[in-house]
């Protein structure tokens, strides 16, 4: 469930410079979490070398292929209108092929293949490996499935192909798969267990990022909290470690120490974190690294014991004020953002209300706010009744979002006639003439564009502001560039 970005299902036509040499094209679009835009880079990379450039443009591609996401219905509907959309296409251009990546392939497995005619092949997160075998038999004309779940494939010898990329920010991967198996989630079934990317390949592929002009990544896994990597790739509770192993083992926070100290100019981010694992050691090396972004993504899920022990999330709300009030002594301006749900089942109106009275105590400066939307296979869809009304978990629903957006404004205003450094990242949405970039809160802020460019980090005095947005004006280039 964990999240990195907008949850709300977002799509991505992915291009990238061709390779001369190709002669084949392939059109990829994303959907969902963070984690599937890195792999539609990491598939990318591995159909590069099998002659196929990535195009913009639908009805030219030889195979088209759709990286989807099951967190909720609303993310496979998107879906499904997609590959509608796919099928006109094909009708003009049978020869097209068209592929199903990631969760909702996992999920639905070779059912897609019956359901969704106009599907060629279904390959699972843990299976890119084996596309070009998939492509040859589809191209034989049988179709072709691969959702195997792997204890061991993290893509850490893979180079992704930077897709569609601003040149300025970049996802690395370092874990795959979660072991905390929330009643509500279906990341365990789709991605698997979790296990560990070596940590020799992720400063290479930081150092390979700097050395082309990037200036920020973001650590990125599931459940970032629960990197551990013994140096044979033995995974805390499942193989028996030697002392040694032990000795040498790398956790998250000497990860992000190691990191830090890699590319000391380069900005770092990580996401998600799962408030049970989450070690004040983690906090301590962000603490000890001006290029370690001072925010953390915490979901919380609910603020009802109750209806968290019915997730079997691991932590209680107690615990988790400790765990922020902690974060607060250690990194006293360290933003912190959320998850929540809302309608869950069997929540009530008292619970509904623990969740508001947790966010009135935390004021997160923004969060990923849903209805409870019930998941296939999930512990809650098997044995709880999704008994909470549409119209209730809606109204509850709207209930958080605008509390959100009150706590939103309040901390945003706290960056009234301060100066914040931002990093340009892009065009303002609404304006030409505008940049946007965040701060190291993971706050985003507009301005005038006068002569800085992307990439740029940039002084900027704030004069106005949103609930999620500060306004202000470039008064010159921070020392970091």
């Amino acid at each position: 469930m964990e999240k990195t970005i907008d949850e709300t299902v977002q799509g991505s036509k992915l291009a990238v410079k061709p390779k001369l040499e190709n002669t084949k094209k392939l059109f990829i679009e994303s959907y969902g979490c963070a984690m599937n835009f890195s792999d539609s880079e990491i598939v990318a990379s591995i159909l590069s070398k099998e002659g196929f450039n990535t195009t913009q443009v639908l009805e030219e591609a030889d195979l088209v292929l759709v990286n989807t996401c099951s967190i909720r219905d609303k993310a496979e509907q998107t879906v499904r209108k997609r590959l509608e959309k796919y099928n006109a296409v094909k009708r003009i251009n049978p020869k097209m092929k068209v592929g199903v990546l990631g969760c909702m392939a996992e999920r639905l497995k070779s059912t897609f293949l019956e359901e969704e005619k106009i599907v060629d092949l279904v390959v699972g997160p843990d299976a890119y490996k084996d596309l070009p075998n998939l492509i040859s038999e589809v191209e034989e004309g049988r179709s072709a499935v691969n959702v195997i779940l792997s204890k061991d494939e993290t893509y850490g010898d893979i180079s992704p192909v930077r897709l569609q990329s601003n040149g300025v920010t970049a996802f690395v991967s370092i874990t795959r798969g979660c072991d905390n198996m929330c009643t509500f989630c279906v990341v365990p079934f789709t991605r698997g267990r979790e296990r560990s990317r070596a940590p020799q390949s992720i400063l290479e592929e930081i150092n390979d990022l700097w050395s082309k002009g990037y200036k920020e990544v973001t650590l990125l896994g599931q459940n970032v909290d629960s990197y551990l990597w013994y140096g044979g790739g033995l995974k805390k509770g499942f193989s028996k470690a030697t002392d040694m192993q032990k000795a040498t083992a790398v956790d998250f926070a000497l990860l992000l120490d190691m990191c830090a100290k890699a590319q000391p100019k380069i900005r770092i981010r990580f996401s998600t974190s799962n408030p049970q694992d989450m070690s004040l050691d983690v906090i301590k090396t962000m603490a000890k690294h001006q290029n370690i972004c001072n925010h953390v993504h915490l979901p919380v899920q609910s603020g009802s014991n109750r209806i968290l022990e019915a997730m079997n999330r691991q932590h209680t709300r107690e615990e988790y004020i400790e765990l922020v009030k902690n974060i607060k002594r250690i990194i006293p301006d360290c933003s912190i953002s959320q998850d929540m749900i809302c309608g869950f089942p069997t929540e009530t109106e008292s619970d509904h209300q623990d969740t508001l009275s947790l966010m009135d105590k935390i004021k997160y400066s923004f969060g990923y706010m849903y209805a409870y939307s019930e998941r296939p296979g999930t512990m809650a869809e098997r044995k709880l009744d999704d008994d909470v009304p549409f119209e209730t978990k809606k109204r509850r629903l709207a209930e958080v979002v605008e509390l959100q957006r009150a706590h939103g404004l309040f901390r945003t205003k706290q960056y009234l006639n301060q100066t914040v450094e931002i990093l340009i990242e892009k065009e303002s949405k609404k304006s030409t003439s505008e940049w946007s970039g965040r701060s190291a809160h993971n706050v985003v802020a507009v301005f005038p564009k006068e002569t800085y460019k992307i990439g740029d980090f940039v002084l900027v005095k704030i004069h106005n502001c949103t609930s999620a947005t500060l306004i202000g004006n470039a008064i010159g280039l921070s020392e970091n560039n």
